[in-house]
């Protein structure tokens, strides 16, 4: 798996659904430029390092 993967793409590794993706960079929760980039043609890419760095930041249930 690369460093930037598309939406669908983490969709299917992660089992966020691909509208729990969209919004959580929606609310901010994911920001652009270090959660997500845009791609040259406009496409959203998830960062797989700085969402799994957000994962285990987040305190335990």
């Amino acid at each position: 798996m690369g460093r930037y993967v598309t939406i669908k793409r983490y969709s299917e590794l992660s089992g966020y659904s691909e509208e729990a993706i969209r919004q959580k960079i929606k609310k901010g929760i994911w920001r652009l430029s270090k959660h997500v980039h845009r791609a040259p043609d406009g496409r959203l890419l998830i960062n797989v390092e700085e969402v799994e760095k957000w994962i285990v930041s987040c305190p335990e249930v």
